[in-house]
């Protein structure tokens, strides 16, 4: 898992940006927010990213804030949610106004993005308004919520993504994951997330 690049930035356009690390260019994809505030070509760039693996080839999405990042961790948690529609909607809202529209269950803006349908827009809502509140209370008490988040979310997604590689049904390696976190916690490696999830069918 490639937690984040650091290098220098080789090429970027709105939807994509090559980082140079020690002379290896890592194609990365990424949101407009994080297209808006890349530096110019040649300059020194960090890049959290989130490497998400499928049966017919993989990619990298780079975040320049690890709230960005948090925030698409938790909208590809949702079912029905990948990436590509992950990275449509962290590029069509800010992060603040992404979480304030499902933490206030506004509906009608998360729906208004492309590619986004009143159910997947209620699903949102639904799975994510209770983490977020509880993320925002964390945060006002002086607890940093992303990289407890930014971990978790990243050992429940690579987790997920060999399941489903491994030929689980998505909805079912979902449901099994949530048991075994409710279970054993939200701690486990994501070795040890695939071990129990394989001795539970």
């Amino acid at each position: 898992m490639i937690a984040y690049l650091d290098g220098k930035l080789a090429y970027k356009d709105p939807t994509q940006a090559i980082i140079d690390v020690q002379g290896v260019g890592y194609e990365v994809k990424i949101s407009l927010a994080t297209y808006s505030k890349l530096p110019a070509d040649g300059e020194k760039a960090k890049l959290y990213t989130y490497q998400h693996i499928k049966e017919d080839g993989q990619a990298l999405y780079g975040f320049l804030d690890p709230n960005e990042k948090a925030l698409f961790m938790h909208l590809i948690s949702v079912s029905g949610i990948g990436p590509g529609t992950g990275i449509v909607i962290v590029s069509s809202m800010s992060v603040g106004e992404i979480r304030q529209a499902i933490v206030q269950e506004d509906v009608r803006s998360i729906q208004a993005i492309k590619g986004v349908g009143p159910k997947t827009a209620q699903r949102i809502v639904l799975d994510l308004r209770d983490k977020l509140r509880k993320d925002e209370l964390l945060a006002k008490a002086g607890v940093d919520t992303v990289p407890l988040a930014r971990q978790h979310n990243t050992n429940r997604a690579e987790a997920l993504a060999a399941l489903v590689t491994l030929g689980f049904a998505r909805a079912a390696a979902e449901k099994t994951l949530d048991g075994i976190q409710q279970k054993h916690g939200n701690d486990l490696s994501v070795e040890d997330l695939i071990k129990f999830a394989l001795k539970s069918n």
